[in-house]
């Protein structure tokens, strides 16, 4: 059942915020990170020590992409397909 709120079926929740208030919010999540370890877009080196580290992080044995290229090749695939919204380069826009 919708409130009277815009058509909003809670008032709780950051949903449901005003969008001035989300914005508030969610900028002090950038800012509690230091300045020098915001951006892997401006810093590449410190986007490989990320990927590095967050590689440790996984046992070998569950490293799955490592031990089976085709199925690291297979999940490039689906992500593909996922963020093109399952359109394909042969399609004719409707």
């Amino acid at each position: 059942m919708a409130s009277k709120d815009n058509g909003r079926t809670s008032s709780r929740g950051f949903a449901s915020m005003d969008p001035d208030r989300q914005r508030e919010i969610a900028s002090k999540g950038g800012e509690s990170v230091p300045a020098g370890k915001r951006s892997f877009s401006k810093n590449p080196e410190l986007a490989a020590e990320a990927g590095r580290k967050g590689g440790r992080s996984v046992p070998a044995t569950s490293r799955s992409f490592s031990r089976d290229p085709s199925l690291a090749a297979a999940a490039g695939r689906k992500g593909g397909q996922a963020s093109h919204g399952g359109r394909s380069a042969d399609r004719t826009a409707e």
